[in-house]
């Protein structure tokens, strides 16, 4: 069994409950002891801007997103950030959130080439 996870999300303001979703999963598999990382693309890539995830919290029973991504990454997962999108939505490199990291395909290749399973919302 691999003991690493992957959750892509590709979502963030156009359906804030899939962003939600996608960072309950990865909390759930980095509390499972898996080394998970979140690959963000297309209108993902909101989820790594301050102003963006302060505004979204879907209700009980979830937590806003800014506190789950927040847990996230004080549980040690990873973030990256399509870089590619990023620049398609105008998004610079200093305007993400602590933990996030601008990537590109490459390495979300690279984590699922080494057989971790994945997810995607």
């Amino acid at each position: 069994m691999a003991n690493t996870f992957c959750v892509t999300i590709t979502h963030c303001m156009t359906d804030p409950d899939k962003a939600t979703l996608g960072f309950v999963v990865a909390n759930a598999a980095q509390g499972s002891e898996k080394e998970t990382m979140v690959f963000l693309s297309s209108d993902g890539v909101h989820c790594a801007v301050a102003e963006t995830i302060a505004k979204i919290d879907e209700g009980a029973p979830f937590a806003p997103l800014k506190d789950l991504i927040e847990k996230f990454i004080k549980a040690g997962g990873k973030i990256y950030v399509c870089t590619p999108c990023m620049k398609k939505r105008n998004i610079a490199e200093a305007d993400l959130i602590y933990g996030a990291t601008p990537a590109g395909g490459a390495a979300l290749v690279e984590w699922l080439g080494n057989g971790s399973p994945a997810v995607a919302y």
